[in-house]
């Protein structure tokens, strides 16, 4: 087993002779040593739709990116600006016209989350209705329009007109909108999205009637002469020809409610409630066409004029407000800054992105019979043909997508440097405020009394290590039970002697992962990083090393499974030996 445990020259593998057809064993073997052993940080974390310069914080994505943050950062997104034209139409006392008249307006759209957002609209309509039902004069004289315009007696003989009015309305809010097409998981983004609305807002109506030709009365009667309006085509008739004799010069000032009036003599001002029901369909990153029904609530019953329906029915019921549009939106905002609004991007897209990236990699899976003959290969020390360079290695691991040359060297380099030794040798880690040797690290052992075992004249020098946590003179005693344990299990399982290995400590110095927090506070990843700063180190030994006591000290660390600390903490890989 030598071969585990390379000495410089022998790192180089320039004179490790090899059968070409073993590379693919060893080529393995190293592929689970680099992955799980020395470096995991050099995996890909992977496909990413979240780019970190289009975040509110970019560092928190780029941890997420690398594995360290188990949450994305929020995404920047665009604000949405919409143009929309459509028909209003009043649902009152009056038969609206259909159509009835037109609208147009603007909205300015922000989202809050993946699913809400908040939009802010203003919108002008003009809208008409004709009433081809006669209505007696003798029920109108309580309506406000009669009686703020002085209209009693002006009709002569007159006993019914015919009902109309041309109104024309403003309107703010602000509406919170909650989509629900951007949840998917057989698709990157949706392409249409449907979204419920609802907010509050003012409308300020003018309204009009058209009740004189000029100075003289209509003639009201020809309006239904010899028509059945229980006949829908009579009814259209009659609509007709009071469209004909109307002379479009809508003379008398519709009834107000005195009581809300703020706007002047003509003008009122009515708190509104709204509620929308949309469909948006995608044409590209920067536009969407969206198409919208809008109903307006306020506690107003003169949008039409006229407070009754008929003579019959004297209640008193608001009058509603219908908007169906069709809007055309933009997305505004720099492309390389930000995201399209995040209801256009779907939450699950990095998840199932990640998923897929993972299920993907390639699978190292060893037969039983292909591990026992790559031990028994690199156990022998017979001449073999070819020798195996570096670089057929890193080239079939390029190829078979698991790390390109240049990070097997970065991770060998590292490895090298941070364990300082002339031998590839293992090192052993420990849970926290402990120095019981784990199961796990079994198999490091016996390769290093296969060394000591294969160099009879060799001494090795075993080192422990603690981390940054509790007091000086305590990590010492600490690491020193560490090395001491590692040598009583060596002397016990494998009758190595003794005086062979020289004990040694370093407390918390010379890190592997430097500069971590002193408390027990820390994340997941800087866990992970104080559990390789525990560990047992093995090198052989050099002219002029000793062994040392135990130092002064406190008894520290206990000898039993487990870390002696409840809550957050890393222990390692069970499977991976980390």
């Amino acid at each position: 087993m030598q071969l585990l445990f390379f000495n410089e020259e022998y790192m180089k593998i320039n004179n490790c002779p090899m059968n070409i057809k073993k590379i693919r064993h060893l080529v393995l073997l190293s592929g689970i040593m680099l992955f799980w052993n020395l470096n995991m940080d050099a995996q890909d974390p992977g496909t990413v739709t979240i780019d970190s310069e289009k975040t509110v914080d970019a560092e928190q994505n780029d941890q997420w990116k690398s594995g360290d943050n188990p949450y994305p950062a929020r995404p920047r997104d665009m604000w949405e600006l919409g143009v929309n034209i459509g028909h209003p139409m009043i649902s009152g006392d009056v038969e609206p016209l259909i159509p009835s008249g037109f609208g147009a307006g603007l909205h300015l759209r922000k989202s809050l989350n993946y699913f809400f957002s908040l939009k802010l609209t203003g919108n002008y309509f003009s809208t008409k209705g004709l009433d081809a039902r006669p209505q007696s004069l003798s029920s109108l004289v309580n309506e406000k329009t009669f009686t703020q315009n002085n209209l009693k007696g002006r009709f002569g003989e007159q006993t019914a007109i015919h009902r109309n009015y041309k109104t024309t309305i403003w309107t703010g809010g602000l509406e919170g909108v909650v989509n629900i097409g951007n949840l998917l998981f057989h698709q990157p983004n949706p392409k249409w999205n449907m979204n419920i609305s609802a907010g509050i807002g003012f409308q300020i109506p003018k309204t009009r009637v058209n009740l004189f030709d000029g100075n003289n009365n209509y003639n009201w009667a020809s309006v239904t002469q010899g028509l059945d309006l229980g006949s829908k085509s009579d009814r259209k008739t009659a609509r007709k020809r009071l469209k004909d004799m109307l002379d479009n010069s809508w003379e008398t000032k519709g009834g107000v409610d005195k009581n809300i009036r703020a706007l002047g003599d003509d003008k009122s001002l009515y708190p509104t409630f709204t509620g929308s029901l949309g469909v948006v369909r995608k044409i590209n990153d920067r536009i969407n066409l969206g198409l919208q029904h809008q109903v307006v609530f306020a506690d107003n019953d003169l949008l039409d004029g006229f407070e009754y329906r008929s003579a019959s029915d004297m209640s008193n019921s608001n009058d509603v407000l219908h908007y169906t549009s069709l809007s055309l939106n933009f997305n505004l905002g720099k492309k390389s800054k930000r995201t399209e609004p995040l209801y256009w991007n779907n939450p699950m897209a990095p998840v199932l992105s990640d998923v897929a990236e993972v299920k993907s990699r390639p699978v190292v899976n060893l037969s039983e019979s292909e591990v026992e003959d790559l031990l028994e290969m690199l156990e022998r020390d017979a001449e073999r043909p070819e020798p195996l360079q570096l670089e057929d290695v890193a080239q079939y691991m390029q190829d078979q997508g698991y790390l390109t040359e240049d990070e097997i060297n970065e991770i060998i380099n590292n490895k090298i440097s941070n364990l300082r030794m002339d031998w590839w040798l293992p090192m052993i880690h420990f849970d926290l405020d402990k120095y019981y040797v784990r199961p796990e690290f079994y198999g490091h052992l016996k390769h290093v009394a296969t060394v000591l075992k294969n160099h009879p004249n060799e001494k090795m020098v075993v080192r422990g290590f603690a981390d940054n946590r509790g007091a000086e003179d305590y990590n010492e005693v600490l690491s020193y039970n560490r090395a001491k344990a590692v040598i009583d299990y060596l002397v016990e399982e494998y009758d190595i002697p003794r005086e062979r290995m020289i004990l040694q400590y370093k407390g918390e110095d010379e890190e592997l992962v430097p500069g971590l927090p002193d408390n027990h506070t820390l994340d997941q990843r800087e866990e992970r990083q104080q559990f390789l700063n525990r560990r047992v180190e093995f090198y052989i030994a050099r002219p002029g090393d000793e062994s040392m006591d135990r130092p002064d000290g406190p008894e520290a660390g206990e000898g039993t499974p487990g870390s002696s600390r409840p809550g957050t903490k890393y222990s390692g890989n069970k499977n991976s030996g980390y």
